[in-house]
């Protein structure tokens, strides 16, 4: 196992074979070129029975990011057939997540990572820095939740107001009668909300502590409350990408909270999930569904991100193994007590194509094809050539569960030189039906909407 904080013999050799003397940009540049090729096509990673090549343990990972560039004047996202694209509201700030109040206003957690000293230490995360410094991930965190309000139905945001501010890294929204739940990077806050409000000054109340620290190196934490208001799930992803800095900085991460909002108690309700972001209900609001980022460095076409439906006491096998029983060597010690019980999730997404936004299509204006499913934002990749992700899909669902071929919804976020003009993360469902899609590189928020 690897000392905290210590590069891995590979990154060592990767430094020694690519880096030295190198100017940032220079190596950059360097870092993509020593990568190697996907060779089978991404739709092989896709689907209920996904194509699961041998690993690869590269001595130089593949690094390749697409550069953020932001949308030039007069360039859209491309929509789906049956439908168009507008910015509901532009001008934001790294807009990444979003909530839809039952009276049609829509927040956006304006937001980004929080100080994390500890994961910048050693050569990788140095790297790491400066891969996310080029895809437009390193700007300061706004912290603060914005309302948006579209006050003549047109579509378009008309009024914006600053719900909350002074919040840590905030992401997850959700509301159940009149308590406004915020999950910040460390803790899950509730503060008083009255329909219609535009501005909260009362100051929050804690409600749990979340793992954070001076790592937390997955530090976006999402809620979603249970049907009848009565719970509240938690996603809180990994501190490393395979446990690498040991499972002692692991606990109770790689997983799925459940807390009981009576009486605050809280458990680890589905573990083994490297990094869980979107949770939704599906239609009947009977089964918890979430998007899951697996790990890297395993080669171009491994492992595929998932959709899964989400079972109390499941473990999922991070990082034990991944897909069930395929057991990743890199984590050590093994358990193959664990590994025996590892839940194959529902619905491959392709490898390193970075699910985080999920929203269930049930009352959905779109066409009719998309009645019955899941939306899903894909940020994209970093560690597979070509590209993944970088559009916003739709997956089809039968009899409660995913079947057939993922549908593109909203696409066109990367030019032709493959610089991102935008990065999908957030979908939600505003009160007509439209898909709301919030944007952090074009700090748009998009509205995909059925043509008349």
């Amino acid at each position: 196992m690897n000392t905290p904080g210590r590069p891995s013999a590979a990154l060592r050799r990767q430094s020694r074979l690519c880096l030295s003397g190198l100017a940032a940009g220079s190596l950059l540049l360097s870092l993509a070129a020593c990568g190697e090729t996907s060779t089978v096509p991404l739709s092989a990673g896709v689907g209920v029975q996904p194509a699961l090549p041998a690993p690869t343990h590269d001595k130089i990972p593949t690094v390749n990011i697409a550069p953020a560039k932001g949308w030039p004047v007069g360039i859209l996202p491309l929509s789906t057939p049956g439908t168009r694209v507008a910015a509901f509201a532009s001008e934001l700030d790294h807009p990444r997540w979003l909530y839809v109040l039952p009276n049609g206003d829509v927040l956006v957690a304006e937001t980004n990572s929080p100080a994390k000293p500890e994961d910048a230490k050693g050569l990788k995360g140095w790297v790491m820095g400066l891969l996310m410094k080029r895809a437009g991930a390193t700007v300061a965190s706004a912290n603060r939740v914005t309302l948006l309000r579209d006050t003549d139905g047109d579509g378009i945001a008309d009024m914006r107001s600053v719900l909350l501010e002074g919040l840590n890294s905030p992401f997850g929204m959700a509301l159940v009668n009149n308590d406004l739940y915020i999950a910040n990077s460390d803790a899950v806050m509730r503060f008083p909300y009255v329909t219609g409000d535009t501005h909260i000054t009362a100051a929050g109340i804690k409600v749990v502590a979340l793992p954070a620290g001076p790592i937390n190196h997955h530090w976006t934490k999402n809620i979603l409350a249970s049907p009848d208001g009565s719970k509240l799930y938690i996603t809180v992803g990994s501190n490393s990408n395979v446990g690498e800095r040991g499972m002692e900085a692991e606990a109770q991460r790689a997983a799925i909270w459940e807390m009981d909002l009576h009486t605050g108690a809280y458990r680890v309700f589905a573990s083994g999930l490297r990094n869980p972001n979107g949770l939704a209900w599906d239609a009947d609001n009977s089964k918890l569904w979430a998007v899951v980022n697996e790990r890297d460095e395993l080669g171009n076409d491994l492992v595929p991100d998932f959709l899964t439906s989400v079972r109390d006491g499941a473990f999922y096998g991070w990082p034990y193994s991944y897909y069930g029983q395929h057991i990743d060597t890199r984590a050590t010690p093994p358990r193959p007590d664990l590994v025996a019980s590892a839940t194959v999730p529902d619905y491959a997404l392709g490898a390193h194509t970075a699910p985080l936004g999920l929203a269930s299509s049930a009352g959905t204006s779109l066409p009719a094809s998309f009645a019955n499913g899941m939306f899903i934002g894909q940020h994209g990749s970093w560690n597979r050539k070509p590209f993944s992700g970088y559009k916003v899909i739709f997956v089809p669902f039968v009899e409660g569960k995913p079947v057939g071929a993922p549908v593109d919804v909203l696409t066109g976020f990367l030019s032709k030189e493959g610089t991102a003009y935008g990065r999908p993360v957030g979908v939600a469902l505003d009160k007509q039906g439209a898909l709301l899609v919030a944007d952090d590189v074009g700090n748009v928020v998009w509205r995909v909407s059925s043509v008349p």
